[in-house]
């Protein structure tokens, strides 16, 4: 199987897997599964965390719009609505909540990052780190 279809193929599971869920969670993608859209340009990542946790750590890249004003900000990603969008937070909680907010406003292709950048960091994935000074 191509790497291709191989993302083709797990992109359809995830649609059928949210088509077919009847809560408001927003189906997962694993961080190697998001690392290889993101890497392909197939998908965009929105990191939902706040600016400190931004600033501290962040996947290089990414969109940041914190929680509190994904809704305020949503046209910022309108041109994204029928592309796969992957939120992110510090462990899939708070880019849970972001991911029902986007399919509620009619985003189609909307995945939660499991684990957050916990998870990417712990799969060794590249990151920004600002670095910081101690005395």
């Amino acid at each position: 199987m191509t790497q291709t279809n191989f993302i083709k193929f797990i992109l359809a599971i995830l649609l059928a897997f949210s088509i077919s869920a009847c809560s408001t969670d927003v189906p997962t993608v694993s961080p190697n599964q998001a690392a290889q859209l993101f890497s392909d340009q197939q998908a965009v990542i929105v990191d939902v965390r706040e600016q400190a946790e931004w600033d501290e750590q962040h996947i290089d890249g990414a969109i940041f719009i914190p929680l509190n004003q994904v809704e305020n900000r949503m046209s910022e990603l309108t041109q994204y609505k029928d592309s796969p969008i992957i939120v992110q937070c510090r462990s899939g909680r708070r880019s849970n909540i972001a991911g029902a907010k986007l399919i509620d406003a009619g985003f189609t292709k909307v995945y939660n990052l499991e684990g957050g950048i916990l998870a990417w960091d712990k799969q060794g994935l590249e990151t920004v780190q600002t670095a910081t000074t101690t005395n």
